[in-house]
């Protein structure tokens, strides 16, 4: 049971940070990803049940995480910059292996570099002290987006109660990170230490979500407010933006990105 509570936290705040299917669509678009120079279309297999489950989690959302993000925005700003670094920060345990993963050696390196000064000299990631020496952030990389350069398609399209929009093989690539793919999990829940806790571990997954939904809380309500229908333009904008990071590609897709709050300010 409490294994089974891990994944379900991993999941869900991992969704958070890679649901970045923010702004105005009509949610007409249509989504298909090119592998081999051969377009595939994303299925959406279930999409009775997924538009009902769907419905269920914006209900969740005004009920909980729109309130806890506001209440989050209204402290003071060094107070969020810090904690989002921390998380930034924290990202680099997962992100690191990945750009091994996909042969990202020059990406790796520079991680490891920010990880290593900011969470020395930044006061355990506190402060963006890399960034300062040259070092900008790189893109964040999770085992989905290394399953899916490696050739591995994204199986069908759903929705999961409260854990949000993912695929088949963005969730089996959540699933990795408790199977020894998240250091911070490893020293947290994973292995008894004297220096963690269990609890450190969830109150971080659980600050990253909240961090999250603080920065787009105009992004969702203007795309709400700008959608036919919410639940396909979600579809497409995930959809779109999980093929973008899998591709490495620079242009946006009309998403906004988990920018520093100093930009959102």
């Amino acid at each position: 049971m409490k294994k089974l509570f891990s994944i379900l936290v991993i999941v869900l705040f991992g969704q958070f940070q890679i649901l970045n299917a923010i702004a105005g669509s009509d949610g007409e678009v249509e989504i298909s990803s090119k592998k081999n120079n051969n377009q595939l279309e994303v299925k959406d297999c279930f999409e009775s049940i997924n538009r009902g489950i769907f419905s269920l989690n914006q209900g969740l959302d005004k009920v909980i995480f729109k309130p806890l993000a506001k209440g989050y925005r209204k402290l003071p700003q060094p107070i969020r910059s810090g904690t989002s670094n921390v998380i930034s920060n924290l990202g680099n345990v997962v992100t690191i292996p990945n750009n091994i993963l996909q042969g990202q050696m020059k990406d790796a390196g520079m991680n490891s570099l920010r990880l290593m000064i900011n969470s020395t000299l930044g006061i355990a990631g506190i402060f963006d002290v890399a960034s300062y020496y040259g070092l900008e952030k790189r893109d964040k990389e999770d085992y989905g987006q290394t399953l899916g350069t490696w050739g591995v398609s994204e199986g069908c399209y759903f929705v999961l109660p409260v854990l949000g929009p993912t695929t088949v093989r963005d969730s089996i690539g959540s699933l990795a990170n408790v199977l020894g793919g998240d250091a911070w999990y490893n020293v947290t829940v994973a292995n008894d230490t004297q220096y963690f806790k269990e609890s450190d571990y969830y109150l971080t997954r659980i600050l990253s979500g909240v961090d999250f939904r603080a920065k787009n809380l105009e992004s969702f309500d203007s795309l709400e407010n700008t959608s036919i229908d919410l639940y396909a333009s979600i579809r497409s904008l995930y959809l779109q933006d999980r093929q973008r990071k899998i591709n490495n590609l620079d242009e946006s897709t009309e998403t906004m990105n988990d920018d520093d709050w100093e930009e959102i300010d």
